[in-house]
């Protein structure tokens, strides 16, 4: 399906070598200041040629906003987002046209369409996240102008290099931007910058992890029993090309660690809130926010499309050698960055959006729970 969100929902469209990308959003609400400008910060670090450790096509990836909005504020109605495609070479393909990319969607997508893209990887191509990005920029803006809700994602690991312990309550944007690896950790950058570099060299690719934190947080979001707000941000994480893997909190760490060291203690933060003295738990308990910092991991494996020659087969079974043609990442982390912003805040402003609505059903009843203050 090409659709997500319930109440903030987004349909995205196009393929990476048609005539563009985009996305419709519904369930944006009226008045809210938005404007294309808004939008591009966030396309312009998720598009391609941006530096020798990625992909060389070059796309501008410029938005229109062709519907939803008026004089720069949303009309409350679906809200259209157009990116064009220019830098786009069919005739890169053509070689692997009898030829399923190994890893790749290629073979999966024959299996099941009985058709695919003649070029470029259709719908399974990264290309396909613009529509998110764009869509995500705008629940950005909801969730902070409303909540105050920020939300900042980094490469902590390339291949076997890994950053330091980050300060997630602290770090940024324009820390994270002034690493080419989008590495907030300046010394680990230089090795992640030198590993994506020979695996470019050697015609092949490389992995690596991208963590993401989500800071003022509201107590309250997220639906037991199935639309838990971890199993959302799983799902939706899990939905972008190349992920392989997602852990929340302490992940797998905390198998390790007994109850009595996992657990996170509750203290007063406010007259009113509780907070907790740790976050092992990722922001997140029993499916719900707690008002924590929601902290979790994304792993990518190495992108498929490598130049290196393999030994692989042809639909028909035939044995054949495979050097893919055309331009690809030879790592996606650096650019997944926003790629993974846009999904968190897609799930939060969905989630948001349907907690608002159950405190104003809710607003006309009184609570029969009584807490003692001192």
């Amino acid at each position: 399906m090409s659709s997500f969100g319930t109440l903030f929902k987004i349909s995205t469209f196009g393929e990476s070598h048609g005539g563009g990308v985009g996305v419709v959003i519904d369930g944006v609400p009226p008045c809210m200041p938005l404007t294309a400008e808004q939008i591009q910060k966030q396309l312009d670090r998720r598009r391609p040629g941006q530096s020798n450790l990625t992909t060389a096509r070059k796309e501008e990836d410029k938005v229109i906003i062709q519907s939803g909005t008026e004089n720069n504020y949303t009309l409350g109605s679906p809200i259209s987002l157009f990116v064009a495609n220019y830098d786009f070479r069919p005739v890169d393909y053509k070689s692997m046209s009898q030829v399923p990319r190994p890893s790749h969607a290629d073979y999966t997508y024959i299996k099941k369409y009985n058709i695919k893209s003649s070029s470029g990887g259709g719908r399974s191509s990264a290309r396909e996240t613009v529509g998110r990005v764009a869509a995500g920029a705008v629940a950005e803006i909801f969730l902070k102008e409303r909540f105050g809700v920020e939300i900042v994602a980094w490469v902590s690991s390339v291949g076997p290099v890994q950053c330091k312990v980050i300060d997630f309550l602290k770090v940024t944007r324009e820390d994270v931007d002034k690493s080419l690896a989008r590495c907030p950790d300046l010394e680990a950058t230089e090795k992640m910058i030198k590993c994506i570099q020979e695996a470019k060299a050697d015609n092949d690719s490389i992995g690596g992890v991208i963590t993401c934190v989500c800071r003022n947080m509201v107590a309250g979001w997220g639906e037991p029993c199935f639309d838990k707000l971890e199993a959302k941000l799983a799902q939706a994480m899990l939905s972008i090309p190349a992920t392989k893997g997602f852990e929340i909190g302490s992940g797998f760490e905390g198998t390790k660690m007994r109850g009595s060291q996992h657990n996170d203690m509750f203290i007063k933060k406010s007259d009113s809130e509780l907070g907790t003295k740790t976050n092992n738990s990722g922001g997140i308990q029993g499916g719900i926010s707690n008002g924590e910092a929601v902290l979790f991991r994304v792993a990518f494996k190495p992108p498929a499309t490598i130049g290196m020659e393999q030994n692989t087969a042809e639909m028909s079974g035939k044995d054949t050698v495979l050097k893919a043609q055309g331009r690809h990442d030879p790592c996606v982390v650096p650019r997944a960055v926003a790629i993974v912003e846009a999904m968190a805040a897609l799930v939060l402003a969905d989630a948001a959006l349907i907690q608002l609505a159950r405190l104003s059903a809710q607003s006309s009843f009184k609570s029969p729970l009584q807490f003692t203050k001192e």
